[in-house]
């Protein structure tokens, strides 16, 4: 059976992936800093008779990186990798202007520089997989200049960058950033506490995420409203 490391994995867009990856006959690798929640989540999974290991932890910790790459291997190796886990630097979101300095770097440890070092670490696996493939969760706000978003965005806009460099540095890879678009989520709630307007559940968008995987496309960066609707 495939294998994926999913981040950020207890809850929402990521805990959604796992389960329709689970539905699917995946063996799964989990990562989340709440370790009940995310043994819940995996108990839940394991209902699909997949193999499923929780491992609690933060993601800028190399050791955890480790554990997660480790505990893969003893799967069958690792298949896919999704650096869904982020941080958004401020919460509740805040102008540039009064944005901490802190806050910044640590969205940039979570969102870039730990992305990349479960990259670095998977690596030989995913070189050794028949179709190894890393997504990363990216946002419109990487592309697109929103008031407040600022530090997030950099942070995302410097995880695509580094998506589409690794594409091209391994072509035998699948390396996608894909844009989840709107979704109620904790973080989005978290960012922006006041907005009360409805927003489509991670789930609706999973859907994106299995198209890429079985049609294949070309390493790059993909919007899942487009890949919804060029799915109809």
């Amino acid at each position: 059976m495939p294998v994926a490391i999913i981040t950020g994995a207890s809850k929402g867009l990521g805990r959604a992936l796992a389960g329709a990856l689970a539905a699917r006959g995946w063996d799964l690798v989990l990562d989340a800093r709440t370790t009940e929640v995310l043994r819940e989540t995996a108990a839940e999974l394991e209902a699909h008779g997949t193999r499923v290991t929780a491992v609690s932890g933060d993601v800028t910790d190399a050791g955890h990186r480790a554990e997660l790459v480790a505990a893969a291997e003893k799967l069958g190796g690792v298949d896919l990798l999704v650096s869904n886990a982020s941080a958004l630097g401020a919460e509740p979101l805040v102008r540039l202007d009064a944005l901490p300095l802190e806050g910044l770097r640590r969205a940039l440890e979570v969102n870039v520089v730990a992305a990349l070092g479960l990259v670095q670490e998977a690596l030989p696996l995913l070189r050794a997989s028949e179709a190894g493939t890393v997504i990363t969760v990216s946002s419109d706000a990487a592309a697109e200049a929103y008031e407040t978003w600022g530090g997030y965005g950099a942070s995302k806009a410097a995880l695509d960058h580094l998506a589409a460099v690794l594409g091209e540095e391994e072509p035998g890879l699948r390396v996608w950033a894909v844009d989840p678009g709107d979704m109620a989520t904790d973080l989005y709630a978290a960012a922006v506490p006041d907005d009360d307007d409805p927003r489509p559940a991670p789930a609706g968008v999973v859907p994106a995420f299995l198209r890429l995987l079985d049609e294949r496309p070309a390493s790059g960066r993909y919007a899942a409203l487009s890949l919804l609707v060029e799915g109809r």
